[in-house]
This record gives structure tokens, sequence and C-alpha cells, in this order.
């Protein structure tokens, strides 16, 4: 005897002769409910209709399998799951770097990178590399890191505050919320 779909079954769903147990509740290809009846009449059944018996709730007793086309339903389910994947959107990490003296221009200039990167939906990780002396004065960074904080203000949040590790001080931003 022939059975179709049997080299595209997966983990989740037990398809024809997979099932093993002794009674099932039906379900017919239209939806309406044929009662309970053996694995073996079930099979029969489906192989009648040329289509396949699909356990679709195994925990229920007796377990409810339902007579479809398995590689048409496979196929709608891998086109919604791939609608799915190209509707949402990977957000990036951006990083800017700032300096410790940083001049009006180059820090307008930053910002507007800032505003760029933010605006394209992206995360912006603001950081400040302390060379040699420059360990000595950290509230410098923190100053420099929240006049950046208050220019990013409208049109972006603060998600980590400015926190130093190590030579580094770090301070992630990202988009503000849309309402």
């Amino acid at each position: 005897m022939f059975w179709r779909c049997l080299t595209i079954s997966n983990k989740e769903l037990q398809i024809n002769e997979e099932i093993r147990d002794r009674e099932l509740r039906i379900i017919g290809p239209d939806g309406v409910q044929l009662g309970i009846m053996s694995a073996n009449q079930a099979l029969d059944l489906a192989a009648e209709k040329n289509l396949d018996l699909v356990k679709i709730s195994p925990q229920a007793t007796p377990p409810v399998c339902k007579i479809m086309d398995y590689g048409k339903y496979r196929f709608e389910q891998a086109k919604r799951e791939k609608e799915a994947r190209k509707n949402q959107r990977i957000v990036e990490l951006k990083e800017i770097r700032l300096s410790l003296n940083i001049d009006v221009h180059d820090f307008n200039t930053k910002l507007g990178h800032a505003r760029r990167f933010i605006e394209s939906g992206n995360k912006v990780k603001v950081s400040i590399r302390f060379r040699g002396r420059e360990m000595g004065h950290p509230e410098i960074g923190y100053a420099t890191m929240k006049r950046f904080a208050e220019a990013c203000a409208e049109f972006a949040q603060v998600e980590k505050p400015a926190k130093l590790e190590g030579r580094n001080m770090l301070m992630f931003l990202a988009p503000k919320p849309t309402k």
C-alpha cells in the first residue's frame, strides 16, 4: 500500500502509520467530526479520500486526528513563517566614539550620526576611551555623556546610563517608542 507524505513528516505531528493509538477522535477534511474509531479505520478512510491522517491533539483522550492534505498544510505553514520573518526588523547596534575634549563641531557631527542611526531604527552605543592621565578625570567624561544624552533627548532615550568600565565609558541609546 502507498502512503503519502512520509518523508516530510516533522517531529511535532504524527501522520499516517506513525499514529499507534487504539482509538482516535476523527475530524474530516471539511471540519466535521466523524466520531471515535480505530487507527486502522481512520487510515483506510484517509486513503479512500487520498489524504493524510494527522494527529493534531495528542494530549486529548482519545487523541484527536484530522484528515487533511499534509503537504499543503506544511506549505501554508512555511509560507506563514516566511511572511512573519519578512515583517520583523533586526535592530543593529551602532557605535559612536567621543573623546574627552571633543570640540563643538565634532560633537554636532557625532550627534548627526546618532540621529541618523536612531531614526533608521537602530540602537546606539556611545563610548569614550580614556587615555593616560585622562583616567584621573572621569567626571569630564560623565559631563560629556550627559551633554550628548541631553542633545539626543528629542529623538532618543537613554537605555543604559553612562558607566565607566575599565578605560571605557559606555552609554546606550534607543529610539523613543512611538505612540
